[in-house]
């Protein structure tokens, strides 16, 4: 059985369309992405499955539970770090996580967690002096104080340099590791390259694909780009008459060969033979980020899962909605919902009365 199932679900707000017809499985212990540009639906979607928002239609069901339904037993069950969470400044790493355990009738031991992100010689840092990289470890570790079965992480590692990106991802692989399914919402194809085993890809609020990365890439086309500078004059048309070989382009000295899985060997072979050496050479194949471009391109026609023929306008700033309603902590019963732009001046302003905190699930 599935962790998370959604089938049809669309959401709206006024005349655009944020999600239309989206439907995906998320299996136990996997690492799902999902993909998409700014302003595709990715956020929109998952603040439907954890229960933050409302579908207007559609169904959502994460460990057998109703998100809308059942949402005060999920927030036991699912840990949410979502995008531009943020923390009072003066908020201490380790109180933060106390807080936060308090929350929950089965918590993580908080000084546990804090020495397996990293974190203990920052234990006692106030959030305002964390740098990039620390406060995602924060923010991830308040999305597992609840000791959750699902963890949901939308855009993690937006804004951090390569070398704390590469740090939270592989904190992202010791987390399945433990057993904890991750949905994790990027639009770096690196990252879902290197950790996801499964993507979704989501456009205009639609579900256009869903596969392996290594089956995405594969469907951009399985061709070799052959790349040398040849060390003797090198007629480009003894390359270009090659069965192998489809494409050559040539600017002075450097070579840029497109060709089957074979196309290699006859380049070297044909090099060989004329006693040209190709310096600097460099072999690559189409990877995610190819797959992800031709699959967005706005000229492209769908495939796969959760295909529809319904489009919508991204919302102005490169955002698919508006912003959500904080998540209710357990044992809060109020209601909240989140209201349309054009209803901000008219609707209570209880829901805008709450901080600025990370919200978890």
């Amino acid at each position: 059985m599935p962790v998370i199932e959604v089938s049809g679900l669309h959401k709206e707000y006024g005349p655009k369309v944020a999600v239309d017809d989206v439907s995906f499985t998320v299996r136990a212990g996997e690492i799902f992405g999902i993909l998409g540009p700014n302003g595709a639906g990715k956020t929109t979607t998952v603040e439907c499955v954890v229960g933050l928002r409302k579908p207007d239609r559609g169904q959502v069901s994460v460990l057998g539970l109703d998100p809308q339904r059942d949402h005060g037993e999920l927030r036991e069950l699912v840990g949410v770090q979502l995008q531009d969470g943020q923390l009072p400044d003066k908020l201490r790493v380790k109180e933060a996580l106390d807080l936060y355990a308090s929350f929950y009738r089965r918590p993580a031991d908080s000084g546990e967690l804090i020495a397996r992100l990293g974190l203990t010689d920052r234990r006692d840092t106030p959030f305002a002096k964390l740098s990039g990289g620390q406060k995602q470890r924060l923010s991830v570790a308040l999305a597992l104080i609840g000791t959750p079965k699902v963890a949901v992480l939308d855009e993690l590692t937006t804004g951090l340099d390569p070398s704390a990106r590469r740090e939270v991802w592989g904190l992202i692989s010791e987390i399945r590791d433990t057993g904890v399914t991750v949905v994790l919402v990027t639009h770096f194809m690196e990252e879902a390259e290197r950790l996801c085993d499964r993507v979704a890809v989501i456009d205009n609020g639609r579900v256009i694909a869903t596969d392996t990365p290594s089956g995405l890439a594969s469907q951009a086309g399985g061709e070799q780009y052959i790349r040398f500078r040849a060390s003797a004059p090198l007629d480009e048309s003894l390359l270009a008459g090659l069965p192998e070989v489809s494409d050559v382009r040539r600017d002075g000295a450097q070579f840029t060969v497109t060709g089957n899985d074979e196309a290699l060997q006859a380049v070297i072979t044909v090099l060989i033979r004329l006693g040209v050496i190709a310096q600097h050479l460099r072999v690559d194949q189409a990877n995610l980020d190819d797959a992800f471009i031709a699959l967005t391109s706005h000229d492209q026609q769908p495939s796969g899962e959760g295909d529809n023929s319904k489009k919508q306008a991204s919302q102005p700033g490169g955002h698919d909605q508006p912003p959500a309603a904080p998540l209710s902590l357990p044992g809060d019963n109020s209601k909240k919902r989140a209201s349309r732009p054009d209803e901000e001046r008219s609707q209570p302003d209880e829901e805008r009365n709450q901080p600025n905190e990370v919200r978890k699930g």
